[in-house]
């Protein structure tokens, strides 16, 4: 299995569970691990043949901008699902961080890997 990936995408959201998080916008960091098939893009080196990580980018700015979750749980899940039902993906890793969330940590958040009922991971 081949895998493209995105490591550290930075984006402001309302995300949080008290009262002060539900009024303000915090940054989440999100890395996505995505199983593809590289072999023809490589032999065609064309971006039509292989997933294209910038369009994966912008859908996932745009979905977590606009969403306010409580739960980094949440978030995560419904990141997985857009990837695996909008792109040519069907393996998944998506890690949602919240830097500065717990005093005396440097980062918290949740991994998940999710796979289409399809695939054989």
């Amino acid at each position: 299995m081949d895998v493209i990936f995105l490591h550290d995408l930075k984006i402001d959201t309302v995300i949080g569970i008290w009262d002060w998080e539900r009024k303000i916008r915090q940054t989440v960091s999100i890395d996505l691990d995505m199983s593809a098939d590289i072999r023809k893009a490589a032999a065609t080196d064309s971006v039509h043949d292989t997933l294209n990580y910038k369009l994966v980018a912008k859908r996932i700015q745009e979905f977590v901008a606009e969403s306010s979750f409580q739960l980094v749980e949440t978030l995560a899940e419904r990141i997985a699902a857009i990837v695996l039902e909008e792109f040519d993906v069907s393996w998944v890793r998506v890690r949602v961080n919240k830097p500065g969330a717990i005093r005396n940590a440097d980062d918290v958040g949740v991994t998940i890997e999710r796979g289409s009922p399809s695939a054989a991971v």
